[in-house]
């Protein structure tokens, strides 16, 4: 298997591949169906996730993307089949909100072992669109598997997170990690993360499959969450351009 990549296997369904080797320390997650499986988001796209994931299963694969971030969309230029929210479609499609200099550079801001093939001058943005458009609450079919897709904007406006109810798990994106919650770029909205914190909290998870850093999070991370936004509110610092603020296990930059 390619060596960037890492696989952990959550049951013998799901799969985490991971990027360590990177700053960001990236999850993709595969799920597996009768029908199809689905791969949510593609990582940062310094290797082929395709050819991994075609190690895993010969299932089709649909990607799915949780925010159309850098980091979520790397791999994307490796699928046919590719699925958004209906609130960032334009930004896989030529309307990505910043430019590439700057992807390269937050890319290579801290060392990490590349991939002996890998050609920074060649990196580029994924702009070719989806094939498919999600609405808040549709339902992803996979073939006795389902996965409903929840929109919890905050970190970007698209955001979503995908709850399988079955498995009682939440797919979390950058909603749910431990490590820094960013809610500081122009196009985030801190009121509406804590919102979204809160949306998710509602529901009965038995774990939670964050696209960063530690992979096995407690669940009650997300109260964790949810009571330091409610202690930045109440002191008057859920406002842009106030800082990091840091708790036990993670930190909010605002």
């Amino acid at each position: 298997m390619d060596e960037w990549f890492t696989f952990e296997q959550i049951d013998k369904n799901t799969f985490a591949i991971s990027e360590y080797k990177h700053w960001e320390e990236t999850h993709c997650y595969l799920l597996f169906g009768t029908k199809k499986a689905l791969l949510i988001d593609t990582g940062l796209g310094v290797s082929n996730i395709r050819e991994a994931v075609k190690e895993l299963t010969a299932l089709p694969i649909e990607a799915v993307t949780t925010h159309v971030h850098w980091d979520h969309i790397g791999g994307h230029q490796y699928f046919k089949n590719i699925a958004v929210f209906e609130g960032e479609k334009s930004w896989l499609s030529g309307s990505f909100p910043l430019p590439l200099w700057v992807v390269k550079t937050n890319l290579q801001s801290k060392p990490c072992e590349f991939p002996a093939d890998f050609d920074i001058e060649k990196y580029h943005i994924y702009q070719g669109g989806a094939n498919v458009i999600l609405h808040d609450d549709d339902i992803i079919d996979l073939g006795n598997r389902r996965l409903r897709t929840i929109h919890t904007p905050g970190h970007s406006p698209g955001h979503i997170c995908f709850y399988e109810t079955d498995r009682q798990y939440l797919f979390s994106g950058d909603l749910i990690y431990a490590g820094c919650l960013d809610v500081f770029y122009p196009t985030t909205d801190p009121q509406q993360f804590m919102r979204s914190v809160k949306r998710v909290k509602a529901l009965p998870i038995r774990r939670i499959l964050p696209a960063h850093h530690q992979l096995n999070i407690p669940v009650t991370l997300i109260d964790e969450i949810d009571n330091g936004f409610e202690k930045l509110l109440a002191a008057g610092n859920l406002i842009q351009g106030k800082g990091i603020f840091t708790f036990e296990h993670f930190q909010i930059h605002i």
